[in-house]
């Protein structure tokens, strides 16, 4: 059972979702640490490439408070640790098709690493969003019905 530590709900809403892929995350030990105490945030963060490498921008972990002097810059940019197939794949949606890196979510995986979920996705148009609030709503009242009902 893995342990999400942070999530980045509004992106699912503001974007379709084409692929999602796990990265490992390069971390310094002030930070697992952070990331153990469940205190971080990547609600404004994105992937991006850069020489050949795909880093973690903007995305937010607070310091180690026992840490002192040896702490971390909270909002530094932090490499993702992907097979090179893995980021040629990436690097054509991006380049060709336009398409942005959304972080979804940060978890512990089952071994005790800190993994990223990581999707390939597409801007949503104001329409589509609506389209989506709209199916929400409507299976929440199907659920609601249902249950009092049945």
């Amino acid at each position: 059972m893995s342990k999400i530590v942070a999530e980045n709900r509004k992106a699912r809403y503001n974007y379709e979702i084409i692929d999602t892929y796990e990265a490992g995350l390069m971390l310094t030990g002030t930070e697992v640490k952070s990331l153990r105490e469940g205190k971080a945030n990547i609600a404004e963060s994105y992937a991006s490439d850069e020489n050949g490498e795909i880093w973690l921008i903007n995305s937010y972990l607070p310091e180690y408070l026992q840490a002192n002097r040896f702490n971390h810059s909270p909002r530094r940019p932090r490499k993702l640790l992907l097979s090179a197939k893995e980021i040629g794949r990436l690097r054509t949606g991006i380049n060709r098709e336009g398409m942005t890196l959304i972080p979804l979510k940060i978890y512990f995986n089952d071994q005790g690493r800190a993994k990223l979920e990581l999707a390939i996705a597409k801007g949503k148009k104001l329409h589509d969003k609506r389209d989506t609030e709209k199916e929400r709503d409507w299976n929440r009242e199907k659920g609601r019905l249902l249950r009092d009902r049945g």
